[in-house]
Parts: structure tokens; sequence; C-alpha cells
């Protein structure tokens, strides 16, 4: 621990923060994406439900479309707006959020460093997610082996879904207040910096919304007044420990507890949802079992924690992801053998390019000379680092979001071609029935919304990679023209 100290005390004074350029639109794009995509998570959430269809049978009928037709049709709920927050669904979610900082704090974990900042100095992380992970997901399978699909997590998150997202929309933007708030404490230049504080190099326009947006300061943390622990454990990095954490973890839940609906519903449960949920899931371990990757990846050296982050880990993640299973849970599809042939090999395709991509570039970034690095190709730049020309970095540019999109398919082809109406009968006990069916006229409408996370996810690795190009042009000058005179491919070799 000494030497460690030392260092932290020699540490450079805090230099000039770099400075650049508004992204995402600026202030007014800030105000949209603030305002509109949390609208947005409502609108989905309502106009494919388990009341009337999906997509809302008025939507297709625009003719006779009116706002208290609409409503009904939706399940609006009788409180109106006010409905939306419930008290006690916040405190459960805020439990929740507590547990997973428990299990951080006191799970024995691996600690790394960081890549290294402006100032020379390295932060220290500690990584535990996939055991805490597993340990919250054991719980899980444990109340369901005893209460079965009725046990208390499923049908409370199934009962109260409005208000677990207006609860995690509460807490992410109470988050992005905080570290903006904090983010002012940051040493000035030439000022003693013992604790490695930063800003985002877009982070300080001096816009207050857009800086509230995109994150002023690079990895904001907090230590918390813990005795008995070490230094690493109570030491939280915000933007780490969020999305790694509770969003992705409860988009897993959220599958969960949709495959549990539809068994309460129906009796069984159908292959599409079930491979839907597995494929999923074995995306988020992955990504938690090899967390510490998640330190070679632009959230973390180069956007600052604001609304953007925030919001993206805690609750378009969760709640956007798990549409797909939301609607299979209500209106249940049998794949057959040559669909899930075809979903399997997409699948494998992505991770195989996915994986095999990042963990090379992982192993490159923190040791070039790594014996299993010997076939690699690379140039060298006038700054001091190494770009890769063989390998997958030699196909394209950026060819790990080749594969996460090849990935995300297979959320959304267990859907089919989607789209349902729910009808009403009279059953032999003569009560009321409900059933999902498709029709023609709703065939295919569906896919707004089952679809809607393919389109989004290409959107945004597209914008993503435009931004990694911008950053690595200033960085590498020269450099990065002769890179990409050899690597002519952005993601798609050949193509894009």
């Amino acid at each position: 621990m000494a030497p460690r100290k030392d260092f932290k005390a020699k540490a450079m004074a805090q230099p000039v923060p770099e400075k650049r350029g508004y992204e995402f639109g600026g202030p007014l794009g800030a105000f949209v994406f603030i305002f509109g995509l949390s609208t947005l998570i409502y609108i989905l959430t309502f106009l494919c439900n388990d009341v009337s269809g999906c997509p809302a049978p008025s939507l297709l009928n625009p003719a006779t479309l009116s706002l208290d037709k609409l409503k009904e049709e939706v399940g609006w709920p009788q409180g109106g707006l006010k409905a939306f927050f419930d008290i006690r669904v916040t405190l459960w979610v805020l439990s929740y959020y507590l547990l997973s900082l428990i299990l951080y704090v006191f799970l024995p974990g691996e600690v790394v460093e960081g890549t290294e900042l402006a100032c020379k100095g390295r932060l220290r992380y500690k990584f535990n997610a996939f055991p805490s992970a597993i340990l919250i997901l054991s719980g899980l399978a444990l109340g369901t082996y005893a209460y079965g699909s009725d046990f208390i997590v499923w049908t409370y998150l199934w009962d109260n879904y409005v208000q677990v997202i207006t609860a995690n929309l509460m807490i992410c933007t109470a988050l992005a207040v905080f570290v903006y708030v904090k983010s002012f404490s940051v040493p000035a230049p030439g000022q003693p910096n013992p604790e490695l504080r930063e800003l985002a190099p877009g982070g300080h326009t001096g816009n207050a919304l857009y800086d509230f947006f995109i994150g002023r300061e690079l990895n904001s943390r907090v230590q918390l007044p813990i005795p008995f622990v070490d230094e690493a454990s109570r030491t939280i990095d915000i933007n780490v420990w969020c999305e790694m954490r509770p969003g992705l973890l409860g988009w897993i839940i959220l599958n969960l507890s949709n495959i549990a609906r539809q068994y309460r519903t129906y009796g069984y449960i159908t292959n599409s949802i079930v491979l839907s949920t597995l494929f999923q899931t074995f995306y988020v371990l992955d990504g938690l079992y090899m967390e510490p990757a998640v330190l070679t990846t632009m959230d973390v050296i180069m956007d600052g924690f604001g609304y953007m982050l925030s919001f993206g880990h805690l609750v378009w993640v969760p709640f956007v992801y798990n549409i797909q299973t939301r609607y299979l849970a209500v209106f249940p599809l049998e794949l057959s053998l040559k669909g899930i042939f075809s979903i399997l090999t997409v699948t494998g395709a992505g991770y195989t390019i996915f994986r095999g991509a990042n963990n090379q570039k992982n192993r490159f970034r923190r040791d070039s000379n790594d014996p299993r690095m010997k076939h690699i190709k690379c140039i060298q730049t006038s700054s001091g680092s190494k770009l890769m020309i063989s390998g997958w970095w030699g196909l394209a540019r950026h060819i790990n979001y080749l594969g996460d999109w090849l990935m995300s398919w297979s959320y959304s082809l267990p859907t089919g071609v989607a789209g349902y109406t729910i009808i009403e009968s009279i059953n032999s006990s003569g009560n009321v029935q409900k059933q999902a069916i498709q029709t023609p006229e709703v065939r295919g409408w569906g896919m707004v919304f089952t679809y809607f996370f393919l389109l989004y996810f290409g959107v945004l690795l597209i914008h993503r990679e435009g931004r990694d190009e911008e950053k690595c042009r200033r960085k590498y000058g020269a450099d990065w023209q002769r890179y990409t005179s050899i690597v002519r491919s952005r993601i798609v070799p050949g193509i894009y």
C-alpha cells in the first residue's frame, strides 16, 4: 500500500483540461434527449400492452382515434400521472440498489488499475459484479423453487412496471444532479490533485444543461465511510458501478419476470421467450465476467458521467432491452427448428467477432508484448502508442461493433413478424377470458416495438464509431491517416 500512496502524493498537479465542442446536437439535443427519451420509455410501455394489443388498435385506425379511447386501450391508470409514482415501489427499488452496493463492498473481488489519466496517474477499481449477480440470481432461483411463477418478485415487477420505471428514472436523475454539483470541486489547473480527479474533455462547455447531460467529471467517485474494509472496497466509481450492476442485472431480472408472467397466463413457457432470455442473459453474464474490459471503453476513458450515461445505464437498458420478452409474455410464439438454428447461427457469428475482437484489444492495450499477440502486426505512432493492423482489427477499425450488433439480432428475431390484438370471450365458467391473437391487420406492426432495439442499437453504434474516429484523428493526427489507409473499413469489412 505504501508505494501506491507515495505515487498518489507525488501525482502531478492538475493539468489544463482538454476541451471539445458540442455533440448530440448541443444544448437543444440535450433537452430533447433528457425529456424525449424518458417519455419514449412510457410510450413504448403503454402502446404495446396486454390490455388491447401490440400496437393499441386505435393506432391502426387513425380516423377513429380519440384520446379517451386510446387511454382505455393502453390501460391508462385512473389516477393519471400521479399513479406513475408509488413510494413503496421506490423504496423496494432502492433496496435492490442497496443490496448491489453491499455485495460490492463486502464480497471479495479483483482490484485492477485503469488506463493512464491526463495527470499521469491511474485509478484503482474493484470488480466483483459477476459473483454478485450469481448470488442475486441464486436467491431468485430459490424463491422461484419455493413459490413458482407466483414468487413475489416476479408478480411485483409485472404489476408495478410503470412505477418501477419511474423509480429508476428518479434515481438516475438524482445521481446526475449529484455528480454535476460534485464536479465543481475538481481542482483547478495547477492545483494539487491527490485524488486524480479530472473534467471530461466534452463536459465543461459552460452550458449548464449540456454539461449536466453529457457529464462534467470523468470517473466521478465517492468513498463510503465504512470501517474495516480496504480502500478499493469502499471507493465507488459511479459510472462503472452503474454500468455493470443495477441496470444490466435488472434487465435480466425483468426478462425472468416476463417468463413467469407467460407461465402464469398460459401454463407453459415457449421456446421463443426462453431463447431470447438466454441470449440476453449470456450477453450480460459474459460482460460481467469480463468486467475489467470496461476500463478500455469510451464510456470510461473519454465520457463524463452525466444524465446521458446515468439514464442509459439505469433506465434505457433494462426497460427498452426487455421489450421483446415482455411482448412474448403476452403473445406466446413457438419457433421451428429451422428458426432456432438461424438465430443460433447469427448469434454465434456475432459473439465470435465481439468477444474475439475485444479480448484482442484488451490484451494489446495492457501488454503489447503478450505472447498471445505475437502474430499481430501494428504501426508505431508519434504519441508512443501502437495501432493494430492485423487480426480482428485489421479487418475493420471498429469490428467489435459489428459483432455487438449481430448478437442483438437474437433478442428480436424470436418475436418473428410481431403484432397481436387482445380479444375477450366468455369461457365455460362464465368468466371473461382474454386471448392474444395475430390477425392480418396487426401482423408486422408489433415489429415497431420488438425490433426497435435493433434499429436503435445500429444507429447508436454508427454514431459511437463516428465519435471514436474523431477522437482518434485528434489524438494520432497523420498517423491516423496512415492507419486508415491500411485498415479501410470502419465496421463491416469491405462494405462500410
